[in-house]
């Protein structure tokens, strides 16, 4: 499950499948779908995302992702969170737009790609929301100004690791893929700065990834994780194996673990 070769794989697959569409069904709404972008349809995580926001909806095109659910733990303190909202790594825009739908705001969707980042602007405008939502095109926190904070900062991140001196072949890989997990420590290390005084910084991961690591990579940063929220996903590709989904929180580490 944690093969990167295969993660990239299924990258280059979701571009060119037969049923690749235009539009879909997530969260009991309809999106658009550019080329190059991340297709939310072959991977759960953008409707587990939702539920760890307390944003999804659940409508019968849903029912089928969530009868995979076998065990959910949602956070209360997140999912009643309202305020300015900042998403990275938006793809097509289904979680900040949908923040926006759900009193959210100003909300900021980012992406490294140009095409997720259209992607987003075009569903803002599908849903009426683009007056409250502005998606920005930078890596990690780049396209923002310096000064900008936020009452919630979420990534669900490209948790499977690859080899550091790996060379990403299209932006699009890079949803899938992280190399020597240098955005996660990124991540790790900015993302706590962007929030407001009471706001929190959120990181949707995955046992697909390297749970350890990224605890150990969070402990160099002088972070701790808390979980917030897990849940179960048997996700058909591998079988019967089952997929566990983490939102975590980004907290400073007490001072007595970073001396």
């Amino acid at each position: 499950m944690r093969s990167f070769t295969r993660s990239l794989n299924r990258s280059r697959q979701s571009l060119t499948r037969a049923d690749r569409p235009r539009t879909f069904a997530l969260g009991g709404r309809e999106w658009d779908l550019l080329d190059e972008v991340f297709a939310p349809v072959y991977s759960p995580s953008t409707g587990v995302g939702l539920d760890f926001l307390g944003l999804n909806d659940p409508r019968p095109a849903d029912t089928d992702r969530r009868e995979a659910a076998v065990t959910t733990a949602f956070a209360p303190d997140v999912s009643g969170r309202r305020g300015s909202f900042l998403e990275i790594g938006c793809g097509a825009g289904v979680i900040a737009v949908t923040a926006a739908l759900a009193a959210h705001g100003p909300v900021v969707a980012c992406d490294i790609s140009p095409q997720a980042v259209e992607n987003t602007a075009r569903n803002a405008e599908r849903h009426g929301v683009q007056s409250r939502l502005r998606a920005v095109c930078g890596d990690l926190f780049g396209g923002l100004d310096d000064g900008e904070r936020f009452d919630t900062v979420f990534w669900s991140s490209n948790y499977v690791l690859g080899p550091a001196d790996y060379v990403y072949e299209s932006v699009h890989e890079r949803a899938y893929v992280d190399t020597g997990y240098q955005a996660h420590r990124r991540y790790l290390e900015e993302a706590p700065h962007r929030t407001t005084a009471s706001g929190a910084a959120l990181l949707h991961f995955s046992s697909r990834g390297d749970v350890a690591l990224l605890h150990r990579i969070a402990a160099e940063s002088g972070r701790e994780l808390r979980t917030l929220a897990a849940c179960l996903v048997q996700e058909g590709e591998y079988g019967n194996d089952l997929v566990e989904h983490m939102l975590f929180q980004i907290l400073p580490a007490p001072r007595s673990r970073r001396a």
